[in-house]
């Protein structure tokens, strides 16, 4: 005979059980990415938006002052000089330094000066010339693209020394949800191809596999680089190892590692300096025919006068540039600074100009716009998807969603639409201020948060579903009708800048148009089959 003993399982021992079990790597992984997604979503969103905008910073700026002619860096640099130097002696003889930014390539198209006074409580002057008559232009104050590519990594409002460890966080939190997504993502060559429309949550995750497999080297080395953008902010224990933690440790880290050039104090007996064609030629033939970008001339007219005369940073991916310091009087060579000092400095300088993307041509500089927009989809799908599957889960429980996952679902096109609609709001600002307007380009921004903290307002108390029609149809008019408000308001419309061959103007018409056909189109996808579903 066999017995045969039943063991009745306790339940609690089970379940303890249960929990020591080890979960695969995968699962693990899944979890870190969802979350590092969820916390820092948004402001990864904004940061890749204000970012992708500044691959286009000197298109937007030439757009936001339409007062300026067509670019003009095809002018001989020797003319353009002449006309700098010779404006401000006469406007700003008695400054302690010039500063003359020569119109070299697309990011520098045009002849700009600007001025410090000896009194150190006064703010610099700036003046744009117009390079083939050396005559004032007189401009609009803006921020221009610059201040929405600044934005990406300042965050505006936010004090400075803040915001680098907000977004170095963030950047290392996006470096790790890409590595723990290569880790999810078993199925990389597949995923790419895969896209499948009109399949709700799997619609969803396959945009969100496409926008990261098809930019993944792109988003590796921005979230890289932007932490070695950072590093001396994030990493202080490493300088207070070596400098100290006195108040005046960094300024001596600081100075050793950019030590000044041939310092000298002015004398106050003036003499006149050395042709500027002179300097020119020299460091050319120095730089093997490269052109100068920059003049930086300390105690202009002065005995003890030191100019500077900088490289192009952005001549190609390494972000650095050679310095060479002339004597002001006589125009011997004092001191120089080579582009190149070391491999580990040239690698970081490498690093810091990929992110930048300054040397990118008219083929490249695409290919980051569309990199960047496609982080910016990558990002907002993950929000999305994020509250669709909890939405599910939440109805199968029958308990319903919880009041956080609420606020995502209601904010979610606050954020990723609301963006959109606060741009358009700073293009329209540019426009429809007064030109002589004081704090001109402050209030430009103003504009721009003020709109979307309304944007949110309506976001907070309206379903959804409804937000997201209603605000991708303010996106579609907010930029669609920009080349109308374009018409309205300047000479530089696409019937004067297209048979001028000004693409410039014309293009950044024409983009917002297909801006604002793009958000029309978004209308009729969300009015079918709405973002939840």
């Amino acid at each position: 005979m066999v017995a045969v003993v039943t063991v009745k399982a306790n339940p609690a021992l089970a379940a303890r059980d249960v929990s020591r079990t080890p979960q695969p790597l995968r699962a693990v992984m899944a979890g870190v990415h969802t979350w590092l997604g969820i916390l820092f979503g948004w402001l990864l969103y904004f940061m890749f938006a204000t970012g992708t905008l500044g691959y286009l910073d000197t298109e937007i700026d030439r757009w936001m002052r339409p007062e300026l002619p067509p670019a003009q860096y095809l002018l001989p640099q020797e003319l353009t000089a002449q006309h700098a130097l010779d404006y401000l002696q006469t406007h700003a003889a008695g400054a302690q330094r010039w500063m003359v930014q020569l119109p070299v390539d697309r990011n520098e198209p045009y002849l700009r000066v600007e001025w410090q006074p000896k009194e150190a409580e006064q703010e610099p002057t700036s003046v744009w010339l117009d390079a083939a008559t050396g005559a004032q232009i007189a401009v609009r104050e803006t921020g221009g693209g610059q201040v929405l590519y600044q934005m990406h990594w300042r965050l505006h409002y936010l004090p400075q020394g803040f915001t680098e460890w907000v977004v170095a966080i963030a950047s290392m939190v996006l470096l790790l949800a890409l590595l723990t997504g290569i880790v999810v993502h078993r199925r990389f060559f597949a995923d790419f191809f895969t896209l499948r429309l009109r399949k709700g949550q799997r619609s969803w995750l396959d945009a969100h596999n496409v926008a990261s497999v098809a930019t993944l080297p792109f988003q590796l080395m921005i979230s890289y680089s932007g932490l070695v953008f950072l590093m001396f902010s994030f990493m202080p224990l490493v300088v207070n190892a070596w400098y100290g933690v006195s108040p005046t440790a960094g300024r001596t880290f600081y100075g050793e590692l950019f030590p000044p050039m041939a310092v000298a104090s002015a004398s106050g007996v003036q003499k006149p300096s050395v042709s500027m064609t002179q300097l020119l030629n020299q460091a050319q033939g120095h730089w093997n025919g490269a052109q100068a970008a920059a003049l930086d001339i300390h105690h202009p007219g002065d005995a003890n006068a030191r100019m500077h005369v900088i490289g192009n940073f952005a001549s190609g991916p390494v972000r650095s540039a050679g310095i060479l310091v002339f004597e002001g009087v006589s125009g011997s060579l004092l001191a120089e600074r080579p582009a190149w000092q070391s491999t580990l400095r040239a690698s970081r300088d490498l690093l810091l100009g990929l992110h930048e993307g300054l040397f990118a041509d008219a083929w490249l500089r695409p290919l980051y716009l569309l990199s960047g927009v496609l982080g910016c989809v990558m990002i907002a799908s993950g929000m999305v998807l994020w509250t669709v599957k909890r939405r599910q889960r939440a109805l199968r429980a029958y308990s319903g969603p919880s009041p956080g996952l609420v606020w995502v679902e209601r904010l979610n096109p606050g954020i990723v639409l609301g963006l959109p609609i606060a741009v358009a709001a700073y293009f329209w600002a540019n426009r429809l201020l007064p030109v002589d307007m004081a704090q001109r380009a402050l209030y430009e921004v103003h504009v721009m948060f003020g709109v979307w903290c309304v944007v949110l307002l309506y976001a907070a108390l309206t379903a959804p579903a409804r937000t997201w029609r209603v605000q991708a149809w303010a996106a579609a008019l907010g930029f669609g009708a920009i080349p109308v408000l374009n018409l309205l308001t300047t000479q530089r419309h696409l019937g004067q800048s297209l048979p001028a061959g000004d693409w410039v103007m014309a293009g950044f018409d024409l983009g917002a148009l297909t801006l604002g056909c793009l958000f029309a189109c978004a209308t009729k996808f969300m009015k079918r089959q709405g973002p939840g579903a």
